[in-house]
């Protein structure tokens, strides 16, 4: 089985409102929005929430899976952590995505096939040679993301530490390395929400 950690238990501060209300295309939001795309691709979605926005559980598709971190103010790594918790040790495909880099489902299918085919321990998109997001993991990396700390570099040390094994599937448009945290990110973007 195949599982989607989605971040979003972030005090979205930059943002000043909740990213996972945002609209994003017609009639969603970037989280049900998100948690249709992986869905789509037969992914089961592990959204991770904070206590200050807890209350977002309801929002969350069926099919999906929700979790609260209450420690989600120590950093994004104890969100993973928690998600983790939530996935059952023998997945074939994890990936790591946040509800603030929404992404074509055609992106997600161009991923899991390379991934597939490659027998990727880690599979990465790239726009003009720069990684972007979301990442692909292999079950053989299970005990390497349990093992991850804030005070280690987190997911960027088993990046790190696994540069040379990451299948980089280079895409020829900049959505791939898309993060919406400012509402001027977010403007300039809504519209693709409506090509999505």
């Amino acid at each position: 089985m195949n599982f989607a950690i989605v971040l979003a238990a972030g005090k979205s501060t930059r943002m000043g409102t909740c990213k996972t209300s945002l609209p994003w295309g017609a009639g969603k939001t970037l989280l049900t929005y998100q948690l249709e795309q992986w869905l789509s691709l037969g992914f089961t979605p592990v959204v991770v929430l904070g206590l200050h926005n807890s209350h977002k559980q309801k929002d969350c598709l069926v099919g999906s899976l929700s979790v609260i971190n209450p420690h989600s103010n120590a950093g994004k790594i104890t969100s993973i952590l928690a998600g983790l918790k939530h996935v059952p040790q023998d997945f074939d495909v994890l990936a790591i995505s946040a509800v603030d880099q929404p992404r074509k489902l055609e992106i997600y299918q161009t991923l899991l096939l390379a991934h597939e085919n490659n027998s990727a321990l880690i599979t990465a998109p790239t726009y003009q040679g720069k990684m972007g997001h979301p990442l692909l993991f292999d079950n053989q990396m299970r005990s390497h993301l349990q093992n991850i700390r804030e005070e280690t570099l987190g997911l960027r040390q088993v990046i790190q530490d696994f540069y040379q094994e990451i299948c980089k599937v280079e895409f020829d448009e900049s959505s791939v390395l898309l993060d919406i945290n400012t509402p001027e990110v977010y403007q300039i973007h809504l519209g693709l929400s409506t090509k999505a």
